[in-house]
């Protein structure tokens, strides 16, 4: 929201009224080529959470979703009954996030599924807009036609640029190719995007639990989704010195092994500053919580890859 106040005749401030009180709401932007998954995805977030979350989709006709966990439909939007809420991006991104906003209590989180030919880092400053704040951009790879995909003069550069801004894979259709297969789609997004995280997962369920879901569960940020959602994945605790210097938090974050799929923690600074960490495979920040954000000091939760 914006307020417009004039100083002098020829002086036009624009002054920007945070909703929310100033809190922000994590996004994550689901990416990935046609057919890699992404409704399924979307569908198991929908079905599992307890949180209320938002989901903006191309298409809320496309997201089939169970019958019994819907609240009404009206207009491009499909309100569940455990206060989640699909919208359609048919009205374009600004009339989806000014929607969102326009509500007088802000969702847990937003997921906003790209089209399969959209550049991640074309859409990524959306989620850094008035309210919100980008959380990880998370590409999904269809392990059965990603390597033709990408080979292909039509396809390639699209399939490319998402490589490019990602900070999570997750490898999905793995029942539809064989082991060589998958060894080779591994090796070649090893080659292509170093440092990214690769997430092989069996069904949707582990999948959906990296999409940071249990930030604001009741506990805060110290919580974590239910034990199922990590089977194949192991969780760690680490502490944080209370207080922290910032160079020191900062320092603690930037070592964290390069397997470090999630990780999420507040520190405290001596001058009492609050610092949240956030985690998304290669995306490590360290930002300043503002005061609608505040919440005591935490250990740092770490997800990696089960040995």
């Amino acid at each position: 929201m914006t307020q417009e106040t004039g100083d002098t005749a020829d002086t036009l401030v624009i002054e920007t009224i945070a909703p929310w009180d100033g809190r922000r709401v994590p996004v994550t932007l689901l990416g990935g080529y046609l057919g890699a998954g992404k409704t399924t995805v979307i569908n198991a977030v929908l079905a599992k959470t307890e949180q209320p979350i938002a989901v903006l989709v191309n298409d809320v006709g496309a997201v089939n979703i169970d019958a019994k966990l819907v609240k009404r439909r009206h207009a491009d939007t499909i309100e569940l009954t455990d206060g989640c809420v699909c919208c359609s991006l048919a009205g374009g991104l600004a009339a989806a996030f000014d929607g969102l906003r326009s509500r007088p209590t802000p969702p847990e989180h937003v997921i906003l599924e790209l089209s399969g030919v959209a550049d991640p880092a074309r859409v990524a400053p959306w989620a850094d807009t008035d309210g919100f704040r980008l959380d990880g951009i998370v590409v999904l790879v269809d392990a059965d036609q990603f390597l033709e995909r990408l080979d292909d003069p039509h396809t390639g550069a699209s399939v490319a640029r998402q490589l490019d801004a990602a900070d999570l894979f997750v490898l999905t259709k793995r029942d539809l190719a064989d082991a060589e297969q998958q060894a080779a789609v591994n090796e070649r997004l090893d080659s292509l995007a170093p440092g990214v995280p690769v997430l092989s997962a069996d069904d949707a369920v582990a999948t959906a639990s990296f999409l940071d879901l249990g930030t604001r569960r009741p506990g805060g940020v110290s919580d974590t989704p239910p034990p199922e959602l990590f089977d194949a994945h192991e969780v760690m605790t680490l502490p944080i010195p209370n207080p922290i210097e910032r160079a020191d938090f900062d320092t603690m974050i930037a070592a964290l092994p390069a397997s470090t799929l999630r990780a999420k923690g507040i520190a405290v600074t001596p001058e009492g500053t609050h610092l949240l960490a956030q985690v998304v495979g290669r995306r490590r920040l360290v930002t300043e919580l503002p005061e609608a954000e505040l919440q005591s000091a935490t250990d740092l939760i770490v997800i990696t890859p089960r040995r």
